[in-house]
């Protein structure tokens, strides 16, 4: 009994002595994880298929539009900040609107969302991870194209970080990642695009690209 007794107190030191020398560790603070939250719902979706294009080498500041102290992007009128985006496009000669949407646009700029305009209301979510948010805008072109932009705020200079042409079934953002989901070319199947902030180059960037069975809607809570 004696020396059953001394192997398993051998055992309880040994023991003891791997738990403290493997001691977990603090890796930090961990940004919060972000539900999916679905952008401009009940739009309608696209009819066909196009692979969604888009992302930039680099962000590019809007030095027409006045600066943001605050560091609060909603302080900027979403309208006047797609106006000078496209103003800026036509200076590199890379005009992404026709003329007779840009008059469209331009006709209906400051307010976003409203009736026939193609412009949609400004969103608002945090892609960089900082805590912040982002202005999203999106703008209806052609028959089923969705022009999507994405603004920062650099030293409260508004800052283009995204722009993307795609035909979408729906617009999320989930963890910080602009989510598109678009119809695949069978029933029931769906193409996504997941565009996630690149610390390294300062915008967004495609993280992945695949192609899967749409999932079901979510039913709506009772009551509600």
């Amino acid at each position: 009994m004696l020396a059953l007794a001394s192997v398993a107190a051998a055992g309880v030191v040994l023991l003891g002595g791997c738990g403290q020398a493997s001691a977990p560790k603090s890796a930090g603070h961990a940004a919060p994880v972000t539900g999916p939250a679905e952008l401009w719902p009940g739009s309608k979706p696209a009819p066909a298929a196009s692979p969604a294009t888009g992302g930039q080498e680099k962000p590019q500041p809007l030095t027409a539009v006045p600066r943001v102290p605050s560091g609060d992007i909603r302080k900027v009128s979403a309208g006047s900040v797609l106006l000078a985006q496209i103003d800026a496009d036509k200076r590199r000669d890379q005009p992404v609107f026709d003329e007779g949407e840009e008059r469209t646009i331009r006709a209906c700029a400051g307010r976003p969302g409203s009736g026939s305009c193609p412009v949609r209301a400004p969103e608002y979510h945090d892609l960089t991870g900082d805590g912040k948010d982002e202005l999203i805008v999106g703008v209806r072109s052609g028959s089923n194209l969705l022009i999507i932009y994405a603004y920062t705020l650099k030293n409260g200079v508004v800052t283009s970080i995204l722009g993307s042409t795609s035909s979408p079934q729906s617009v999320e953002v989930a963890d910080h990642k602009l989510v598109i989901h678009e119809p695949g070319d069978a029933p029931g199947y769906e193409s996504r695009t997941v565009y996630a902030w690149d610390a390294r180059h300062q915008v967004m960037t495609i993280q992945d690209v695949g192609y899967g069975r749409r999932a079901p809607a979510s039913p709506t809570p009772s009551g509600r």
